[in-house]
């Protein structure tokens, strides 16, 4: 008996929200959908079986490695995992040199490092797709986890309203990648230095993006809010400073008033209550952070379903 073969489709890598098309975007959200359900219903889902994933970590994580190696195997695939302590990355091998091995004995990488130019270096030599799992300039597995959480919740998110309060770091830029693309509006609020920087930004479209100084205004009928940690990774020597900017920027009970009656609130995690964000909110009914936590899960299966074998449907 024979068996079709699956034929691939051109290299594709996801090192920001923007390398895929609208229509791409919506396809792997409804993939997630279907997935997400199997996996309810204890449905095996294995079509990456004998697929390998390396996950190359440079930086910590805890929700990033869960989500990447359990949703591998649950694809039916394995799971090689590599830091710069185990790994020649730590002994200034070139990443150029590293890429063009590895991807010769795996099917994908997912890359969590420091500057997006160092995966955009990896990938640029790596024969097999590479995943962005973070970096200083973007976070688009967590923004596509997010929009799919929000859709869960409300269906649709194109013409709605998430606010972003607090630091313009690598998942503001994220948002506004994904309102440009899907077609949402993104309020965005930080204290002055710590604000979008216009020579990122660029030239967005009309009504894409809307800043503000005060972040009650940013609120203001928000159908989404959302925020992080004040200080990122990195940034550890400026935790006092930031945490002086930053006092009017903790989104609370009062901030939270001024959003929609059924606004949600979002945060990528870890949290720190009590700073970003009070224990009344995160702990709250209009929280959806447990749900967005676990669908990074669910949109990373389908991401590396689409990656390796393009649209199934």
């Amino acid at each position: 008996m024979s068996h079709a073969v699956q034929t691939p489709g051109p290299l594709r890598h996801f090192l920001q929200f923007s390398d895929l098309t609208k229509d791409e975007v919506l396809y792997v959200l409804n993939r997630t959908r279907l997935i997400k359900d199997k996996f309810k219903r204890y449905e095996p889902h294995r079509p990456l079986h004998d697929r390998t994933l390396a996950m190359v970590f440079e930086k910590a994580s805890t929700r990033t490695r869960v989500s990447f190696e359990a949703g591998m195997y649950q694809m039916g695939g394995s799971v090689i995992h590599l830091t710069t302590t185990d790994s020649q990355l730590g002994r200034s091998e070139p990443i150029e040199d590293t890429a063009r091995v590895v991807s010769r004995m795996v099917d994908v990488v997912m890359i969590r490092t420091f500057e997006q130019t160092r995966i955009e270096q990896f990938a640029s030599h790596s024969r097999v797709p590479v995943i962005n799992g973070l970096t200083n300039e973007f976070h688009p597995c967590q923004i596509l986890a997010d929009i799919f959480t929000f859709i869960e919740h409300r269906q649709d998110i194109a013409g709605k309203i998430v606010t972003w309060v607090g630091d313009a770091n690598n998942m503001a830029y994220t948002w506004l990648q994904a309102a440009e693309l899907l077609g949402f509006t993104l309020h965005v609020s930080a204290p002055v230095g710590y604000r979008l920087d216009p020579a990122r930004i660029g030239s967005v479209k009309p009504g894409v993006l809307k800043e503000f100084t005060d972040p009650n205004a940013a609120c203001q009928g928000a159908h989404l809010v959302t925020t992080d940690v004040w200080t990122s990774m990195g940034y550890e020597a400026e935790n006092e400073t930031r945490r002086a900017a930053f006092a009017d920027w903790s989104v609370d009970e009062d901030m939270m008033a001024h959003a929609a009656k059924d606004a949600l609130f979002m945060h990528c995690l870890p949290a720190h209550r009590g700073e970003e964000v009070t224990g009344e909110v995160i702990d709250g009914p209009q929280s959806v952070v447990w749900d967005e936590a676990e669908n990074r899960l669910h949109v990373q299966k389908a991401l590396m379903e689409f990656l390796l074998l393009g649209r199934l449907d």
